[in-house]
């Protein structure tokens, strides 16, 4: 062995891990209600992350909210103070005394691309930021006395900075010593990693090493660990990873007590999939326990060691679940806790058997306090049910489902338009009540039958002449089935129903099924619905042109007329990108326009505000006579390193749904979680509350739309490579950040948006994280194929975009465009940069919003539709997608005068004669008001 390595092993053998120094074996100020097995504290904001902090020798909660405040807590949930810091995300904390005066310094590693340090008042003692590019992890470390703090994230570097001050002291690159191997089609380059983990770690003579956990790919990769001398250049050695997923925790262990110190590693991914890798530094290796099923979902795994009334135990967190483990890793030990919710972290109390739980990852704003040598912590976990905001969401939805049974719709309004729910659940409890009534009075919603298959056709491909396409298989699949035999599967669906939805085929592989199989299923339809769904169809490359020549056109043919539709459930910039590609022109030309349906699969996504912007531009300009939404357990997302997106309680999917049908979603692809929450939505369709309107009776979009001309490939590159996370380069990110459309990519979670990029200055969003329910607060922007000077204008079936929206827009509509990169005059012959032009887009918006009925201010999402001549629908929806509270809505009135103005469900009216009007949205709520106007609009 090599003596480097020799002594280390040594130096391990005699040291003792110790994390946060300062808490060890401190348990001082702990709460007076510590004899109880579990107490919550309301909070008021959405908690992310926990973790604990000694202030005068007392030990204090730290926590961060889904807005990057920072506040400190007691135990018996007094708030000390708050920083509210950036406004920008929180992805790590850590406390340590890094000055020697008795108390902890948080330092926090943000989104905004800066590191902070706060005493113990909550002052902001000092700031480092290079750039802008988001820091993900910080420690602390010691070498001959002196602090470093040492942080690192998406730039690629770690930085060792002064504790006193935060000056850089040492910046270390990752192309120096990585060893990082990228694989697949648009890779990265080799030997680069970002800093998924930053952990000290002490040897025997009180110095520290720092721990770097690298990786290169947030979905995929399962990253290396570098073990360093504080300010080495070179690791003293590496080791790499074997795990089932990606990681996205690391925590430590000493079980035995020997003071050998364990590293462990939380998995994050499908729940069904997930565990904890254990790495022995000493013995030179690393062990897998996989946890037992724990249905769908997908969350990283947390794991603590902890001490159950007197028995060492490993507890790992993931999602609404606690998984106890013997420390021996045997399967046979494993106890499983189940509870209600989720919550978004986990921090044990050093020095006692305290746990520290965040909110609930549903909305909720409580911390929750454990104690497991307490007898009872089981069942109280279990019986769990926060108060708070999660409270006010269940109470909120209540009242609107109560509302709802007086409503009648008025005899103005036309009858509500056909809503497909494709996937719903409706066969137990109140889904089942909701859904049998709904099918007994009203037209509309429909619910289609089908199912999820695991099974595909085992057909010959020989003859096939792509080679891409020929050898592509979906791993989830079984290939298994003769034609006869898919048929039949897939028939039996239709039985009772009044139409069925399935994958067709995906991304993976579209040729699931072949063509002639496809179309037998559509034939036995005999006319009912069938929605074929492709997901992640994002292949731009000339393999997919023919994919589209083969495959999808003749299949569209046949589908005309026989109410067969392909539902497009695409990622990423498809329908702001790569729907403006030559293969899919006989799309975009409207020459299907009833069969192809776009819609989303916005997991991993950072641009929602941009998706709704693009599908509802090309449904507005006759493209498509229908656009389609999506909403499951994945889509909060964004990053999957830190994947806690396993939200129990689908007010998050609620919302969203509510807000794309408010804008004309009538194709709806959705797991609910709760179908008996959820069907609600159900009877707001059926009941016609929830008003979905078609292309020409929206109001809210704004004067002013975005045409895409054929799109950058640079463009198309990046904001479809988001699993990658090492991209960077510092030389050339101007030149990226230049871009209408930028930080897309996975180097950019969470992180801020340029005020150029089109996310900025026409949809109001600060940064790219979950945008689903953007405020737009000049109008929709749409973002449209090209009026004139193309195809769209000369061979184009669709009409022109002016002659399907609403009548207020055929005078006042302008069109600026762009390739995604720049923008360019209508002919294309002049080009300009999106950090110049953007100036005179923006003053364009905001003049324009002048011309619109009204506009909305406020973290809300709103949409205006004509419902008759003489009245207006405003639907208004709590904006914080994951940050539910109480909103004011601020509705600016422009170019009507309304009569009255009333929510049509519980009553209330607002004073017309007010140019501005305050409207309250509940947490976690929506509300619905119908504006009667003194004149035709």
């Amino acid at each position: 062995m090599n003596k480097k390595y020799s002594y280390l092993i040594v130096s391990l053998l005699l040291s003792v891990l110790t994390i946060y120094p300062s808490f060890a074996n401190n348990s001082k100020g702990l709460s007076k209600k510590k004899s109880k097995e579990l107490y919550s504290i309301e909070t008021g904001y959405t908690i992310q992350k926990v973790r604990t902090a000694n202030f005068k020798n007392k030990t204090n909660i730290i926590a961060s909210s889904y807005e990057g405040t920072i506040l400190a807590i007691d135990f018996d949930g007094k708030k000390l103070w708050e920083n509210k810091l950036s406004g920008f995300m929180v992805y790590d904390i850590w406390c340590a005394d890094i000055n020697g005066n008795g108390n902890d310094e948080i330092l926090v590693a943000n989104a905004d691309g800066a590191v902070y340090c706060i005493n113990a008042k909550g002052k902001t003692l000092w700031k480092h930021q290079k750039n802008e590019v988001p820091m993900y992890a910080v420690c602390t470390v010691q070498k001959e006395g002196t602090s470093y703090v040492v942080a690192g994230g998406y730039d690629l570097s770690v930085y060792y900075l002064s504790a006193k001050d935060g000056s850089l002291v040492k910046e270390l690159k990752s192309s120096t010593y990585s060893k990082a191997k990228p694989w697949g089609a648009n890779k990265p380059k080799a030997g680069l990693h970002y800093a998924n983990f930053l952990r000290p770690i002490k040897k025997a003579d009180g110095t520290d090493m720092l721990a770097i956990h690298g990786s290169s790919n947030h979905m995929q990769d399962k990253g290396i660990i570098y073990l360093f001398d504080v300010l080495a250049d070179q690791p003293l050695r590496d080791i790499k990873i074997t795990a089932s997923a990606t990681i996205g925790e690391f925590r430590t262990s000493d079980y035995n007590k020997d003071g050998i110190p364990e590293i462990l590693l939380g998995i994050s991914g499908h729940q069904n999939n997930v565990g904890t890798v254990r790495v022995d530094l000493a013995k030179e290796k690393s062990e897998q326990y996989k946890l037992k099923k724990l249905g769908f979902g997908y969350s990283v795994t947390q794991p603590e060691l902890i001490n159950d009334q007197g028995t060492d135990k490993y507890l790992f967190l993931t999602g609404n679940h606690i998984s106890l483990v013997a420390t021996n890793f045997s399967s046979k030990s494993e106890e499983k806790l189940e509870t209600k919710f989720s919550y978004n972290d986990i921090w044990k109390v050093p020095g006692t058997n305290q746990l520290v739980l965040a909110s609930a990852q549903s909305g909720g704003s409580e911390i929750h306090v454990i104690d497991t040598e307490k007898s009872g912590w089981k069942s109280a976990y279990e019986a769990l049910k926060p108060k708070g905001k999660i409270e006010q969401i269940i109470d909120n939805t209540a009242k609107i489902r109560k509302d709802l049974e007086n409503y009648k719709k008025p005899k103005s309004e036309r009858d509500p338009l056909p809503v497909y729910f494709m996937t719903s659940q409706t066969k137990n409890g109140v889904a089942k009540k909701t859904a049998d009534e709904i099918k007994s009075k009203y037209q509309s919603p429909v619910f289609l039958g089908g199912s999820h298959m695991s099974q595909a056709e085992n057909w010959d491909r020989s003859a096939m002449p792509n080679e891409k396409y020929k050898k592509r298989k979906d791993r989830r699949r079984k290939y298994v089935y003769s034609q006869e035999q898919a048929v039949d599967h897939i028939t039996k669906w239709y039985k009772g129903e009044p139409g069925i939805a399935y994958w067709g085929g995906h991304g993976n592989d579209p040729y699931m099924f072949q063509l002639s199989t496809t179309k037998k299923i559509i034939d036995y339809a005999d006319g009912k619905k069938t929605v074929l769904i492709y997901p992640e169809l994002e292949d731009h490359t000339k393999d997919f042109a023919w994919v589209m020549d083969d495959l999808f056109y003749p299949l569209a043919k046949y589908a005309q007329g026989k109410n067969a539709n392909i539902f497009v459930r695409t990622k990423h910039n498809f329908w702001q990108g790569n729907i403006y590609l030559p293969m899919w022109e006989p799309v975009m030309d409207g020459g299907f326009s009833e069969v192809f349906v776009p819609s989303m699969e916005e997991t991993t996504d950072k641009a929602m505000d941009i998706s709704i912007a693009g599908r509802a531009g090309v449904w507005a300009s006759g493209a498509f006579n229908s656009w389609g939404t999506r909403a499951v357990p994945d889509n909060p997302s964004f990053d999957r390193s830190r994947q806690f997106s396993n939200q129990r309680l689908p007010n998050h999917f609620l919302r969203h749904l509510v807000f794309h049908m408010a804008n004309g979603a009538q194709y709806i692809n959705n797991l609910a979680v709760d179908s008996d929450y959820i069907s609600v939505l159900w009877e707001l369709v059926a009941k016609g509350a929830l008003y979905v309107p078609k292309p020409n009776e929206i109001v809210s979009f704004s004067p002013v739309h975005l045409s895409m001309m054929t799109p950058d490939h640079e463009f198309i590159e990046r904001g479809s490579n988001a699993k990658w996370s090492t991209f960077y380069e510092e030389s050339k990110e101007s030149y990226f950040d230049n871009f209408v459309f930028s930080r897309q990519n996975g180097t950019w979670p969470a992180a801020k948006v340029t005020p150029w990029d089109f996310s900025s200055y026409a949809g109001n969003v600060k940064d790219r994280r979950q945008n689903f329910l953007p405020n737009y607060s000049n109008g929709l922007v749409l973002i449209t194929p090209p009026q004139a000077g193309t195809s769209a204008s000369k061979t184009a079936k669709r009409k022109p975009l002016k002659e399907n929206l609403n009548p207020i827009y055929k005078n006042i509509l302008k069109e600026y465009y762009t390739d995604g990169h720049y923008y360019y005059s209508a002919d294309g012959t002049q080009k300009y940069n999106a950090n110049e032009y953007y100036k005179t887009i923006e003053k364009d918006i905001k003049e324009s919003a002048n011309k619109l009925p009204l506009t909305v201010t406020g973290d809300v999402a709103w949409v205006v539709a004509q419902t008759s001549p003489t009245n207006l629908r405003l639907t208004l929806i709590d904006g914080g997608y994951l940050n539910p509270s109480d909103k004011v809505a601020t509705v600016k009135l422009h170019t009507i005068q309304p009569k009255s103005m009333t929510d049509i469900l519980n009553g209330e009216t607002f004073d017309t004669n007010k140019s501005e009007i305050k409207i309250e949205i509940p947490c976690g709520a929506f509300r619905f008001i119908d504006i009667e106007l003194k004149k035709s609009l």
